[in-house]
């Protein structure tokens, strides 16, 4: 972005570029009240030029009366410490090799804090400051982030306390008095330390994905996927727990396309649906596994999996945060970090994922995968 001359600053879009060139914003019809950021510019004598629509929202004051003003009168920031900022930096009397301020947060008057970048133009190295090119940036996004990140931390020390102290008392306890415990006494409490470090392991394991998943650096190592096989291991795994198999209904739709996907992550997608119905639902848990459009551009088919139950179902309000971090269904446990999981397991195929109301009334979660068949069985 270029910053020209103004003769005379009588509206904020004074100092653009009265000739547009190739590639300048300008341009392309667009002016500095279109930027989303806050854009204030100071002239070689350092007074204010021109002062956006975005800086009037992040500082409050209108163009009208920062225009003609000197720039530490228009934008008097300070910093954290309480320091005008202007007077620490100078730029037009500072070192001539600088060339502007990275971000950093400051405050406004009111104690408002704003992110302030500067750019010092110049018109030859070393040579003097011809405009002070200032952006503002409101910080809700970045406390957002913040918020997030310690409400994850928050969860996870909760989540660890309460089976670390299980490991902790038992394994002093028996290390104490070995000889005082019967065999079936030890071996309940070795199985209660084996579950809680079961626990602990998942957890670790949700806080991999999510770092993964934010990052977009999830792999997806695809292989043939039978989803029947997969479903069929998960309900016989809730029989041998002592889940009724009538409550458990799959059906089949023929012909299924081979399916080519990561089976681990699958069946992870698979159990977290499936214990969210068995859990948090009520009545029979059916699953359905269907042929259907692909989701992805230039592939015809894909497979489809729904799972609903006949419970209570998902408030309307609450079926968009579904999929957010920390969202729970009850008070019944768990990080609400499941179906974040979930949802980014399912994209980082290709595929969706949706939440709605059963024909029973319950919930719904159907989600739809590309086959994803390698090119040479095209």
């Amino acid at each position: 972005m270029s910053v020209g001359t103004s003769s005379a600053p009588g509206a904020c879009q004074a100092g653009w570029p009265p000739v547009p060139r190739p590639g300048d914003a300008a341009g392309l019809g667009v002016g500095p009240d279109d930027l989303p950021d806050g854009l204030v510019v100071a002239d070689e004598h350092g007074r204010v030029i021109s002062f956006n629509t975005a800086a009037e929202r992040i500082t409050a004051r209108r163009a009208a009366d920062a225009l003609g003003q000197r720039l530490e009168t228009a934008l008097p920031l300070e910093d954290l410490e309480g320091r005008r900022w202007w007077q620490l930096t100078d730029p037009w009397g500072g070192l001539a090799i600088r060339v502007g301020q990275p971000e950093r947060n400051l405050l406004l008057p009111g104690g408002r804090e704003v992110l302030v970048s500067a750019r010092y133009v110049r018109s030859r190295p070393t040579g003097p400051v011809r405009r002070v090119v200032v952006t503002l940036r409101d910080t809700e996004a970045r406390r957002r982030t913040e918020r997030s990140h310690a409400e994850l931390i928050a969860t996870v020390a909760h989540e660890l306390r309460s089976p670390l102290t299980s490991v902790k008392g038992f394994t002093a306890t028996l290390l104490a008095k070995w000889e005082r415990f019967t065999d079936d006494q030890k071996r309940l409490m070795l199985e209660t330390v084996d579950a809680d470090a079961d626990r602990v392991t998942r957890l670790i394991a949700e806080l991999l994905d999510i770092s993964r998943i934010d990052s977009g650096r999830l792999e997806v190592r695809r292989q043939p996927v039978d989803l029947g096989a997969a479903v069929g291991r998960h309900i016989q795994a809730y029989v041998a727990a002592g889940q009724s198999a009538d409550r458990f209904l799959l059906r089949l739709g023929r012909p299924l396309p081979d399916l080519w996907a990561d089976p681990d992550k699958v069946d992870q997608v698979l159990s977290n649906l499936i214990e969210n119905a068995v859990r948090h639902g009520a009545g029979t848990v059916t699953i359905d596994i269907t042929p259907s459009a692909s989701p992805r551009e230039g592939e015809d088919t894909g497979t489809s999996v729904t799972v609903s139950d006949e419970g209570p179902g998902i408030p309307e309000e609450s079926m968009n945060r579904v999929f957010t971090r920390f969202w729970r269904g009850s008070k019944r446990g768990g990080t609400g970090l499941g179906l974040y999981i979930v949802k980014g397991i399912v994209e980082a195929h290709g595929g969706t994922i949706t939440v709605g109301r059963a024909p029973g009334g319950g919930a719904e979660f159907r989600f739809t995968l590309p086959v994803a068949a390698p090119a040479y069985l095209a």
